[in-house]
């Protein structure tokens, strides 16, 4: 049972909202933005592995 994950109707605003933000950046913004983005992304998995293992731990 694969279930396809999609976006709400006010993430797909924001997500177009960011897609124009990031169309009006020079490209070294736009790459700095992408290594935050990317750490970011880092501490939420990092984050999420914390959580899930004190759940398991209860």
């Amino acid at each position: 049972m694969e279930e396809t994950l999609g976006l709400s109707l006010e993430q797909e605003f924001r997500q177009r909202a960011f897609k124009t933000l990031v169309a009006r950046m020079s490209p070294e913004q736009a790459k700095n933005i992408l290594v935050k983005l990317h750490k970011q992304m880092l501490l939420q998995e990092a984050t999420y592995r914390q959580l899930l293992r004190h759940s398991l731990e209860v």
